[in-house]
């Protein structure tokens, strides 16, 4: 696997390699690459990965600090079959939702299913436009695009 100027490395306590095998189990063009024990430091094993054509690397390795909202993993969608699809995935595997289309998955990584409009919306220069999608952005759980377009519309209820 050929390393990037920046991967994302994921440093999880115990099951990496159940992690990565899990979420290439979800996307297309991923996969797991390759597992390299490291036995000069006990359990600990190397899991390199790709999403989506994106390298990863995790590790696994006891003692690291839990995973939390400061960093995740957004994934961009096409449409709401697309955002159906993936919180699905996630959510079946033992994930838990949290709001504004963010979700934890089993692993306690965080991740945001969100439609690819989204962020177009929110930034156009019109602030009623904007700001009635912000507004039913953040009563939702799982993103609802419809609901998302007519706030932006201005046709919601």
């Amino acid at each position: 696997m050929t390393i990037q100027k920046i991967t994302p490395f994921l440093w999880y306590s115990d099951q990496a390699e159940e992690a990565a095998a899990f979420y290439a189990s979800i996307f297309p063009d991923s996969r797991v690459k390759r597992v390299t024990p490291v036995p000069a430091a006990g359990s600990t094993k190397m899991v390199e990965f790709v999403l989506f054509g994106q390298p990863f690397i995790a590790m696994t390795s006891g003692g690291g600090d839990p995973f939390n909202h400061a960093i995740s993993l957004m994934v961009d969608c096409a449409d709401q079959a697309e955002v159906d699809r993936y919180w699905n995935a996630f959510l079946d595997g033992g994930g838990s939702p949290e709001a504004c289309g963010w979700l934890k998955d089993r692993f306690g990584v965080s991740w945001q299913i969100v439609p690819t409009d989204l962020i177009r919306m929110m930034a156009d220069p019109d602030p009623a436009k904007a700001g009635r999608v912000a507004q039913a952005m953040m009563k939702m759980v799982k993103f609802d695009v419809a609901t998302l377009k007519a706030a932006y519309a201005g046709t919601a209820d």
